[in-house]
């Protein structure tokens, strides 16, 4: 890590702000969507204030309005976020031992595709990590798909009724902003795990759905990360 002086709280707000323009509208349609499903939108926020898993909201509303065992859908969604286990050590292992973890616990529940995507984005700009920088970065992004929620959902079921371009378009948007921040990333010590992550989406975002692309990415590049590629050569500094 170098010398520079910590990253602060404001800086990672800062950071955060290009997730949130992502998510508010994300979130905004599934507030609509689960007060359409028959959701209060006490019901449909507190969905986001726990689970906050973005495709996998979609998917735990599907599993709630179905009436799907209780123990099938905790063990799905379970599945469909495991990759989250591995971006903490990913992230730990590009920032270096010296990282101090004392509040870990609490800013990784944060840790999310996109604040994972950004974080390594930051570091890969010379970004000095620091535990209030990845408190703002998490915290921005979580206010905005709280509060995306909570409007959507007191929007009522209807709202994108009359918006059908605009409604389709909201389920391409995870992959693009997961794309977006992958490229933020892109210099030579990155280009493997990049690679491997682009590869992978790409191929079963086209074989399969945008949603499970952005799962095989995120996977692809967080064992990319911890199995050591694109780390950084020794004798440069790390950050």
């Amino acid at each position: 890590m170098s010398e520079a002086s910590p990253s602060t709280f404001v800086q990672g707000l800062v950071s955060a702000l290009p997730i949130a323009l992502g998510y508010f509208p994300i979130a905004f349609a599934f507030g609509v969507a689960a007060t359409g499903q028959g959701l209060s939108p006490l019901e449909a926020f507190g969905l986001s204030l726990i689970i906050y898993a973005g495709a996998a909201q979609f998917l735990a509303l599907a599993l709630i309005t179905s009436g799907a065992p209780l123990l099938v859908a905790a063990f799905t969604l379970v599945a469909m976020n495991i990759r989250h286990v591995l971006y903490g050590p990913a992230l730990m292992k590009r920032v270096g031992p010296q990282a101090r973890l004392r509040h870990a616990w609490a800013w990784a529940f944060g840790l999310t595709d996109e604040v994972f995507g950004a974080a390594l984005g930051a570091l890969a700009r010379g970004r000095v990590f620091s535990e209030p920088f990845m408190f703002g970065l998490a915290a921005g992004a979580y206010a905005s798909w709280l509060a995306g929620t909570a409007l959507g959902a007191f929007a009522g079921g209807g709202a994108l009724a009359g918006w059908p371009v605009l409604e389709a378009a909201l389920g391409f948007m995870l992959p693009a902003l997961f794309l977006a921040l992958l490229l933020s990333i892109l210099s030579r010590a990155q280009l493997p795990v990049i690679a491997i992550a682009a590869v992978a989406t790409v191929t079963v975002t086209l074989a399969v759905s945008g949603t499970a692309g952005i799962l095989a990415g995120m996977i692809a590049g967080a064992v990319a990360g911890v199995l050591g590629f694109g780390a950084p050569r020794r004798g440069k500094d790390a950050v």
